[in-house]
């Protein structure tokens, strides 16, 4: 059984840093694309980064030269270092693998606020 756990998730001023974590356990991890989404209060969910099991990485504009997606496949953990937050950020982020259907982790609350 897939499980996804994220982790990292806290209050942080504008301009700010954060690392998100999310741990996954139930499949060959290193086989697999990982993605970062979040949910805004009153929002769709929205794709935040992408990363292949080869590295590639792919972002939604609005994060681009702000965030970077990482995985550590020694340690079944995909990361998202986020940098320069705007309050415009603040969700909740969930991971996420497709495998024989989507899988979602529970999700980690930022909010950027002074």
């Amino acid at each position: 059984q897939v499980q996804l756990v994220e982790s990292g998730g806290c209050l942080v001023q504008p301009g700010g840093s954060l690392r998100l974590s999310c741990t996954a356990s139930g499949l060959i991890f290193s086989t697999y694309a990982m993605r970062w989404y979040r949910q805004a209060p009153g929002k769709q969910r929205e794709f935040v980064a992408l990363i292949t099991e080869g590295m590639i990485t792919n972002y939604v504009e609005a994060v681009k030269g702000r965030f970077t997606i990482s995985r550590d496949n020694a340690k079944n953990t995909m990361y998202l270092q986020m940098d320069s937050l705007k309050p415009e950020d603040t969700a909740v982020y969930y991971c996420a693998v497709l495998t024989k259907g989507i899988y979602w982790g529970q999700g980690t609350q930022v909010t950027v606020s002074s």
